[in-house]
């Protein structure tokens, strides 16, 4: 099976390591050469300069890690040869062209990963195993704490160069930190609606917005919290469910998953497997990737869940911009 790589920063280079450790030999890295990154690791593999031409080189699937602003741009194209897709989150910038994309997927049989790699998450699972069991009662409300220093992202270049902080690449803490849109909708359903708040820090200077606060109701009732930012230090990442039994606390730091129960006045830790750390959840999903592929299973990220999830990011940012509440029922 061939790989095709669109975009070698970072993530793009993550994915390249994985496939590799996962036993792929044929990839193609189609590049722009705009990464501000290290050749080194990249020595060895083909590298194509023209779309078309890396197309022309037949793989069989494509990872599509260059700025979100940027996917669709290649992602189309693929589509459009049948080539499936690993679709790094966001699925894009704006709703230009999402309806073509889709489109575009359904005529070709396309299959469809999009990359929240929090979907494979044990203790998160784990919480969502939980909450079906109703091991907690009835779930009531959410919140979602998410703050991360920028400029310690990616200490080898300027931070305000990076597609993080560029609005023109498809930056600004609302999209770059869209995770939580996803996997709130996995775990407790649909988005009804929601209001969005966001503010450019002084402390960071890179003409988009790097604090967010954003409230939700979901279809069943449940209200929720999501706070982002740019500027925390030390960065954290939490989510706590209240339940009308007792308590659910995820921390991403950790790993660990904390549940008090009213009944018993106890408090149970769920710890992940011995081994796991952060690049486990994208082994897990390069493995889900090419079991998808194999026809294995169905996609559990599908383009329709990329879609989703950009409507309700797209609609804080909407929300905050119009100043007023949106609801995203149909």
């Amino acid at each position: 099976m061939k790989f095709l790589i669109a975009g070698l920063g970072s993530i793009g280079r993550r994915h390249l390591r994985n496939l590799a450790s996962l036993g792929e030999k044929d990839i193609v890295l189609y590049r722009t050469h705009k990464s501000t990154m290290s050749e080194i690791d990249l020595a060895g593999y083909p590298v194509v300069t023209d779309l078309q031409q890396a197309l022309d080189e037949k793989p069989d699937a494509m990872i599509v890690s260059n700025p979100t602003a940027l996917h669709l741009e290649v992602a189309i194209p693929a589509a459009k040869r049948g080539v499936h897709l690993l679709l790094e989150k966001p699925i894009s910038h704006n709703r230009e062209r999402v309806t073509e994309l889709e489109q575009v997927v359904a005529k070709n049989g396309v299959k469809v990963l999009v990359g929240f790699q929090y979907r494979f998450h044990p203790t998160l699972g784990k919480l969502k195993e939980l909450l079906l069991a109703s091991e907690i009662g009835t779930t009531v409300s959410c919140r979602v704490h998410w703050g991360d220093y920028l400029p310690d992202w990616h200490p080898w270049e300027d931070y305000r160069k990076s597609y993080a902080a560029r609005s023109d690449l498809g930056g600004g803490v609302v999209l770059t930190l869209c995770h939580p849109f996803d996997y709130l909708r996995w775990i407790f359903g649909e988005v009804d609606s929601l209001w969005g708040i966001t503010a450019e820090s002084e402390e960071i200077p890179i003409g988009a917005e790097s604090v967010a606060e954003v409230g939700l109701t979901f279809a069943s009732g449940m209200t929720g919290t999501v706070h982002l930012d740019y500027i925390q230090r030390p960065g954290v990442h939490t989510l706590e469910v209240i339940g009308t039994e007792g308590t659910l606390r995820w921390d991403n730091t950790s790993g660990d998953l904390r549940m008090y129960k009213a009944g018993s006045h106890e408090w149970t830790t769920f710890y992940p497997p011995q081994g796991f750390e952060r690049n486990s959840l994208f082994i897990s999903e390069m493995t889900t990737f090419l079991e998808l592929l194999h026809g294995e299973i169905v996609s559990p990220c599908s383009l329709e869940d990329g879609i989703k999830a950009l409507d309700i990011t797209l609609a804080v940012l909407d929300s905050a911009r119009e100043n007023r509440k949106i609801n995203l029922r149909r």
